[in-house]
């Protein structure tokens, strides 16, 4: 029998906001294509958006 896959960890609301007593402020980006709701993943020298695919370089 091949061996079992591990699950994909769900990443939660902890990995893009950060609460502070009653409020909440965003950590990561929103797609300036996509707007509202879509967040862009943070790689070591660049941004990108995981909808449309839009990569914004770091200097």
């Amino acid at each position: 029998m091949a061996g079992k896959k591990e699950a994909a960890k769900a990443t939660g609301v902890a990995a893009y906001y950060k609460i502070a007593g009653d409020k909440a402020t965003k950590i990561r980006k929103i797609c300036s294509r996509c707007g509202k709701g879509v967040f862009m993943s943070e790689h070591k020298n660049r941004k990108t958006c995981g909808k449309c695919g839009l990569t914004e370089f770091n200097q």
